[in-house]
């Protein structure tokens, strides 16, 4: 069997894998063989020009190391200033620096230098994110001609704005290079189907652009998920339990309404409060019968849009404290840390209403994590933005539009009133959703779609399947 190797931006740690993904990646290369590569988080004055090995936990790992201005450029700079505003449409929240490319560019120069000599020919390539997406560019360069695959985290945008993100059409060439592109739901294929279908000249004088072939590119919607049966162990492991007993506690019988995200302006943290205050504001009854707590760990704090979003999501919960709180009671907890798997699960659990109503995201694990936690006696109700991945999975969830905080404060208090045999319906229904979506098929039918399957002659069916399409 042919080996596997991972690429991504950051190489995982030591110690328990802090996520999902991690976990199941690790078991994909653990039946497999191969190895992770990535960038090791270290950044110092000379860049690497070969990777370094380490064993981290049982997982080999290959790691490389930036310069802090190649870092920026290519972190900081193109990816999270530009690619991932632009990705979730928030365009008016995009940074254009021009050198900013030319440091992404070089960035992925150098993980395709380090890796070509680490590839054998038969070795099977998973580049995950926007943050390499000229990786496959710069190694078929460099001669690779291995199979590689190219996984999207977060969504792919509509065509006008990927128009206005700075050398566009070079970046869906180089997307053109990869064998497979993964994406996280249906609206994404869509949206890249409609590019590469109604391309649009270049803007700059002279002869146009060359439309970007694809005809080589296989597009599908892979959509992640979580592992909702291990959730629902964890929600009654003893971690979870003891957390349970604290937050009941402090509730005094209140119903618990939970937001966990990372602190980032597209989750739609200000316009969830301001939903929550409307339902206290419309129908007095809720207030001292529920308590909205909002976990959101501080991301990317370094740049401006993450602090504004910070400073905004303040002065909200400060609002609606002066305007609820009574000496007896507070109508929300704001947390700016993370908490553990275990801790979260309790949560999960423990919640009435899961709120998780990003204004744009590509999948959202929150959602599946909360239904796999629940307790199928008595088990809340996921209220899910339309424009998460998730909701092409979870129809059976309350969907809200985010931008209308007054839809989503109906939402809540109709999840807070939904009888308990309709609940169980309803999570039933999306429980076996996410059973069929779980992370570990995710990574298996990705792979299985990527990996070479060979007739007799050695010619790959791919190979078949486009020989016979031009003949």
């Amino acid at each position: 069997m042919s080996r596997l190797i991972v690429v991504s931006n950051r190489t995982p740690g030591k110690g328990p894998a802090a996520g999902g993904l991690a976990v199941a990646l690790r078991k994909t290369l653990a039946e497999r063989e191969g190895f992770w590569f990535g960038w090791s988080g270290d950044l110092v004055e000379t860049p690497s020009s070969e990777a370094r090995f380490q064993d981290i936990d049982g997982l080999s790992v290959a790691q490389i190391d930036l310069t802090r201005d190649d870092h920026h450029a290519y972190y900081a700079g193109f990816s999270n200033s530009i690619l991932w505003p632009s990705f979730h449409l928030r365009l008016d929240l995009a940074t254009i620096e021009a050198h900013w490319y030319e440091g992404y560019r070089s960035v992925n120069v150098q993980f395709a230098r380090a890796l070509l000599p680490l590839l054998r020919p038969d070795d099977v390539i998973w580049v995950h994110d926007y943050h390499l997406i000229p990786l496959a560019t710069e190694l078929r360069n460099l001669g690779a001609r291995n199979r590689i695959g190219f996984y999207l985290h977060i969504p792919f945008p509509t065509p006008d704005a990927l128009y206005a993100i700075p050398h566009h059409q070079e970046l869906m060439r180089d997307l053109s290079r990869y064998d497979l592109v993964g994406m996280q739901a249906n609206r994404d294929v869509s949206a890249f189907t409609e590019f590469s279908e109604h391309q649009s000249p270049s803007s700059l004088s002279g002869s146009p652009l060359k439309s970007v072939d694809f005809s080589r590119t296989e597009v599908a919607a892979f959509p992640i998920g979580s592992d909702p049966d291990a959730f629902a162990r964890l929600s009654v492991s003893a971690a979870a339990t003891k957390m349970v007993k604290r937050m009941e506690r402090s509730l005094h019988g209140q119903n618990l309404i939970l937001g966990v995200d990372r602190l980032d302006y597209s989750k739609g943290l200000p316009q969830r409060v301001e939903a929550y205050e409307k339902l206290l504001a419309n129908d007095g009854r809720f207030r001292r019968q529920v308590h909205l707590l909002q976990v959101a760990p501080p991301s990317r704090d370094t740049i401006k849009e993450y602090q504004e979003t910070s400073d905004t999501l303040d002065a909200i919960c400060g609002r609606v404290m002066g305007r609820f709180a009574e000496p007896d009671w507070q109508p929300l907890t704001y947390v700016k840390r993370a908490y553990g798997q275990p801790s979260l699960a309790g949560l999960y659990r423990l919640a009435r209403v899961g709120l998780v109503t990003p204004l744009r995201d590509g999948m959202n694990l929150v959602a599946h994590e909360y239904v796999g936690s629940q307790n199928p006696a008595d088990p809340g109700v996921l209220v899910l933005s339309r424009f998460a991945g998730a909701a092409e999975i979870f129809e059976d969830a309350v969907l809200v539009n985010p931008f209308d905080t007054d839809e989503t404060g109906e939402a809540l208090r109709m999840a807070l009133d939904m009888p308990l045999d309709e609940r169980i319906a309803r999570w039933q229904s999306l429980m076996a959703a996410a059973r069929r979506h779980n992370v570990d098929d995710w990574s298996r039918s990705f792979i299985d779609r990527l990996a070479p399957s060979t007739s007799g002659d050695g010619t790959s069916t791919r190979d078949i399947l486009y020989l016979a399409s031009v003949a």
